[in-house]
């Protein structure tokens, strides 16, 4: 499932090319991923390594995560065992 979920973020990325002719790379509803490359390619590799570092900070916090194409990840505190 949490492939599904990072290929689904993945494709909604927002691409584009700016002045200085590196790519820039975005996630929307992913604040703070974001991507930029000398290519595009190069900028999609980046984007997935930011992506997978910004959902184990999620993970960690425990910070809600965006719904994605009926994709809910939700991930639950464990209890203590006594």
């Amino acid at each position: 499932m949490l492939s599904e979920y990072i290929q689904s973020a993945l494709q909604r990325s927002v691409y584009k090319q700016l002045e200085d002719r590196t790519w820039f790379a975005e996630i929307p509803d992913f604040e703070g991923a974001w991507a930029n490359a000398a290519t595009v390619e190069a900028c999609r590799s980046e984007l997935a390594d930011v992506l997978e570092e910004w959902l184990l900070l999620k993970i960690h916090d425990h910070d809600p995560l965006p719904s994605l194409d009926g994709l809910d990840l939700v991930i639950g505190r464990r209890s203590a065992v006594a």
